[in-house]
């Protein structure tokens, strides 16, 4: 009866023992199930984070993106991408040191990231070391040989070092690749005005502009070769598509000072008057000195003597060492037949002027219509000496001295 019950004893003590050993074992699958759970929501809770964070950066949010992607990280500081879009945010932020310190994290958590190495040579770019930035933006080239962005920073890094025929080669030994890429021909045709050759990059830049005809960087590149080529007619057509933007055309005055310069060029007078009248309009344009004499220019050609006075007096007061200045007052008093008068405005630029030489001849022409036929010569002796390639001046002083004998 004993050992009957010692039995029944024990076959109930094993099977509590066998309860409480699963009870145990279960306790201890529950711990671990509760770790891993707590893991996952740490990696849900980083990649929310880190994508809250890449929304506010493509908003232009750049502290509210900041303080998403730390937080990202502050969870979960192994992820690459992560380390990536901080260096990306600094960038912007102009803290370039910052930037440097993410986007090495990035590189040596995850060394095959083509954009950490991207943006680094950026970094460095930025900070004019240029041969760090070469090695980064070749590295990127490497890991992503298919996008043609990486061949092409790595190209024009290349070209800022000087080392233009190799920039050339670089791109070509890749162009198969992106044969209907239009920033590769665009920087083909950067390399080709470096060489000079500026047919080829024109050509370049035609290719490129047919492959991407909404780019206005392509444009305008297209319009530079034009004008290089003296095809002012073709440039102006580019330029004056260009500068439909308002936007651009308020930002970019030096664009409008080239389309003034190719409507003087194919005889567009009235709509180069027009062009430069907009650039010396506002505050700035008071005091743009080449935009006043453009406007000059085309007044004495127009005849437009309110204009023509009004940039004599502009360009003498803003820079009365350059001679368009007295020329301007000249000419106007002249065709208001007060000879006297353009030749004291002339006077004072031969003194005042540091290059006279189109001062003397228009002295030397006034003076000849003043039957001041000696001085006039000595005038045009001295247009002649500034200016010794100027068969212009040498015919009128060759036709006085005929005439005399």
């Amino acid at each position: 009866m004993h050992a009957r019950i010692t039995a029944r004893s024990l076959g109930l003590l094993a099977l509590a023992a066998s309860v409480l050993t699963g009870c145990a074992g279960n306790g201890s699958y529950i711990k671990q199930t509760s770790v891993d759970h707590l893991s996952k929501m740490d990696v849900m809770k980083s990649a929310t984070e880190y994508d809250m964070g890449r929304q506010s950066y493509f908003a232009g949010d750049l502290s509210k993106a900041l303080e998403r992607v730390d937080r990202s990280i502050a969870i979960n500081d192994q992820v690459a991408k992560s380390h990536v879009l901080r260096g990306r945010i600094l960038i912007e932020m102009g803290a370039l040191d910052g930037a440097l310190d993410s986007l090495h994290t990035a590189e040596a958590l995850a060394p095959e990231n083509v954009d950490a190495q991207y943006y680094l040579g950026l970094v460095y770019e930025r900070l004019s070391e240029h041969e760090e930035a070469l090695t980064h933006f070749q590295a990127a080239a490497e890991l992503d040989p298919e996008d043609a962005q990486y061949v092409v920073a790595a190209a024009e890094m290349l070209v800022d070092e000087g080392r233009v025929d190799e920039a050339e080669q670089y791109i070509l030994s890749r162009r198969e690749r992106f044969e209907h890429n239009p920033g590769v021909r665009q920087t083909l045709g950067h390399i080709a005005m470096i060489q000079g050759d500026h047919a080829r990059a024109l050509a370049m830049f035609a290719e490129a502009r047919t492959l991407a005809p909404e780019d206005t960087d392509i444009l305008e590149d297209l319009a530079q070769a034009q004008v290089a080529l003296g095809r002012y007619a073709e440039a102006a057509t580019s330029l004056s598509k260009l500068l439909k933007d308002e936007e651009l055309a308020a930002r970019r005055r030096d664009l409008q000072h080239l389309y003034g310069r190719c409507l003087v060029e194919t005889t567009r007078f009235i709509e180069a008057r027009d062009t430069y009248i907009t650039l010396t309009e506002d505050d700035e344009g008071a005091a743009d000195v080449e935009a006043w004499i453009g406007l000059g220019n085309l007044a004495a050609i127009l005849k437009d003597p309110y204009r023509l006075r009004s940039a004599a007096r502009r360009v003498a007061n803003l820079e009365p060492g350059r001679e368009e200045g007295y020329l301007f007052y000249a000419i106007y008093h002249r065709r208001r037949g007060e000879l006297g008068d353009a030749l004291h405005y002339l006077d004072m630029g031969s003194r005042n002027a540091a290059n006279p030489s189109a001062i003397y001849t228009l002295a030397g022409v006034i003076l000849t219509e003043m039957g001041r036929d000696d001085e006039a010569k000595q005038a045009l002796t001295a247009a002649l000496q500034g200016d010794p390639s100027n068969t212009a001046i040498a015919g009128m002083l060759d036709s006085m001295n005929f005439s005399e004998n």
